[in-house]
């Protein structure tokens, strides 16, 4: 019987997500506490549904948004209220089958780039997302800050 780490020792878990999903692509998903309850749809497709990339990328950018704040809250910043993530996942396909590229395009206005970049880093960091998926796929985090007299930042 394998021991256990000291890592899994001092694991707490703070939820579980439970969802039931019935059909796949072109079928439905819904969480055990009813909250959540949609018909998913295969991208691109005509009709009503969302797809798995729409739910992955709004978890995540909801997920690293929320560690942004963590870190801002660190570093005594002040988000602006117009602070937001517009997540980008592509399905992709090659010769070796499916996978997925994200895209964060981080916008704060009013702050200076080296504060973003500050901030996105750090919250690279501790996001159980970005964490899940480094070194899985490709993710490319975009800053774009409105300073007085610049238009943005890109990084």
């Amino acid at each position: 019987m394998p021991q256990e780490t000291n890592a899994a020792q001092s694991e707490k878990v703070l939820y579980t997500a439970i969802t039931h999903t019935t059909g796949g692509r072109e079928g439905a998903s819904r969480t055990s506490d009813g909250r959540l309850d949609v018909k998913l749809s295969t991208p691109g497709a005509t009709g009503t549904g969302t797809n798995p990339e729409q739910l992955f990328a709004a978890g995540w950018s909801a997920c690293f948004m929320s560690a942004i704040g963590i870190a801002a809250r660190k570093l005594k910043i002040t988000l602006p209220s117009t602070a937001a993530i517009d997540a980008e996942v592509d399905l992709c396909q090659n010769s070796g089958g499916y996978f997925l590229k994200v895209r964060l395009n981080v916008s704060m206005p009013g702050l200076e780039c080296e504060v973003v970049q500050s901030l996105t880093d750090a919250a690279d960091q501790v996001c159980p997302y970005s964490k899940a998926t480094r070194g899985n796929i490709d993710v490319e985090i975009k800053l774009i800050s409105e300073t007085s007299g610049k238009a943005g930042c890109l990084g």
